[in-house]
């Protein structure tokens, strides 16, 4: 059997194993009620709009069409878009995906942050996960991709410039998209 054959069916029997009750094992409602409240957090310091979205694996046709880094590209993009993040006031809204058949993060900035975040900066920050991911510490590497999700966004979409309200606090935000994780 030639190699490129022998590694799609591998992968592709790792993401057929793979389903929604191991999302929930591997992020347990605890550490989902506390990546909620990062994310909220994290909205508080700037005009952007993060999503989380966690996915035990791909659909077989995407895992067999694919390789690995293009599949979850990919799927990562279409998420964006079945999620709405592009759908922000400010076309600042961040999705970070987390595909955990593959230990991997990919994260989808909307084009007013993307044009700010270089693609090598998106690569470095997806890096530094890389130890988290491998060590199956997901929840860490999310919390790792939301503290930089959150400095650049503070960075370039920060309160700074806002002016206090009456009673000397920052005008409340609409948050526009759910801060839970969305999983599957």
């Amino acid at each position: 059997m030639n190699r490129p054959l022998l590694e799609r069916l591998t992968r592709l029997r790792r993401h057929l194993w793979w389903d929604e009750s191991d999302t929930q094992r591997q992020m347990p409602p605890a550490a989902t009620q506390r990546l909620t409240q990062r994310v909220a957090a994290s909205e508080r310091l700037h005009s952007g709009q993060i999503r989380l979205c966690i996915e035990a694996a791909l659909p077989a046709g995407d895992v067999w069409r694919a390789h690995r880094a293009s599949a979850v590209r990919q799927r990562a993009i279409a998420m964006f878009s079945q999620l709405r993040v592009w759908d922000t006031e400010h076309n600042n809204g961040v999705l970070i995906y987390l595909l955990l058949a593959e230990q991997a993060i990919e994260i989808v900035a909307d084009r007013a942050l993307a044009r700010r975040v270089s693609p090598a900066q998106w690569h470095d920050i997806i890096s530094r996960m890389a130890p988290a991911l491998a060590a199956k510490r997901f929840e860490d590497g999310l919390n790792q991709a939301l503290a930089d999700t959150t400095a650049l966004l503070a960075q370039h979409f920060g309160n700074s410039g806002e002016a206090p309200t009456a009673n000397n606090t920052l005008p409340a935000r609409i948050n526009e998209l759910p801060d839970a994780p969305f999983q599957q």
